[in-house]
């Protein structure tokens, strides 16, 4: 692996932390259990496992690992997805009242912060920076718009 990838492989991570960050600001205000740390962390590993799919499957292409192993990248994203999906059920607590759930909802800003950072992770900024986009907006203007239904 040459310094150039070894410096785009960081590049795609601090950029998925920051877009993780976005997330984890907006949960950091509502003092959710997961916050700024959290979700940067996760973003930056997601991109971080996805980004050296590249470098294993080159690394493990000599010829004497040839016929010992084969490289699937897909399996990088569903151990990333497994690793979060863990730690997102951390987060969901079931109250003592009424059997009232709560922490739904930053498991779920968890899972789609390992996302955009898989996203990252191999090359899509566009996609990455919109669902960041959209995150924000579900967080913030539906988390209004769902205290004021329930108000009523």
């Amino acid at each position: 692996m040459g310094l150039e990838q070894d410096l785009s492989i960081l590049l795609r991570i601090a950029v998925a932390m920051l877009l993780g960050a976005t997330l984890g600001i907006e949960r950091e205000m509502g003092k959710h259990a997961a916050g700024l740390r959290t979700h940067m962390l996760i973003a930056g590993a997601a991109a971080l496992i996805v980004g050296l799919g590249d470098s294993i499957a080159e690394h493990f292409q000599e010829e004497r690992y040839r016929d010992l192993l084969q490289v699937d990248p897909v399996r990088l994203i569903e151990a990333v997805v497994a690793c979060v999906g863990f730690v997102a059920a951390g987060t969901i607590l079931r109250g003592s009242r009424d059997d009232q759930v709560s922490g739904l909802t930053t498991a779920s800003s968890l899972i789609m912060s390992a996302a955009i950072g898989i996203a990252v992770g191999i090359g899509e900024y566009v996609i990455a920076v919109g669902v960041s986009v959209l995150c924000l907006i579900v967080l913030v203007v539906f988390s209004r718009i769902a205290r004021k239904l329930e108000s009523s």
